[in-house]
């Protein structure tokens, strides 16, 4: 699983800005039980591109293991908006799956 990391963080090296090795990274980062680096790194693309739809989601669930319910809750009616925004109602939907589970 490191090799994984440390082959995404080379790429990322390369490519600061590539959202695909990102989201990977935080994936990876997750499965490693390292939730703290994760969420950072999923709080950095949706600052970098806030429709990066799939990042709401896993954050959300990151938030959720750690219950900050609050804080997921915000992320994934952030990320339904966003869906919403670009007609992705498929997430939108799984994105308000997860925010009625927790309520």
């Amino acid at each position: 699983m490191t090799d994984r990391i440390s082959k995404l963080k080379e790429f990322l090296r390369q490519d600061p800005e590539d959202l695909f090795s990102m989201h990977a990274l935080a994936l990876e980062l997750v499965k490693a039980g390292d939730d703290g680096s994760a969420r950072v790194v999923f709080e950095n693309i949706l600052t970098k591109d806030p429709e990066y739809i799939g990042s709401y989601y896993h954050l959300g669930r990151l938030l959720e293991r750690g219950e900050q319910l609050d804080e997921a809750r915000k992320v994934y009616a952030n990320g339904i908006a966003e869906a919403l925004k670009k007609g992705e109602n498929h997430a939108a939907n799984e994105l308000r799956s997860a925010l009625e589970e927790l309520d």
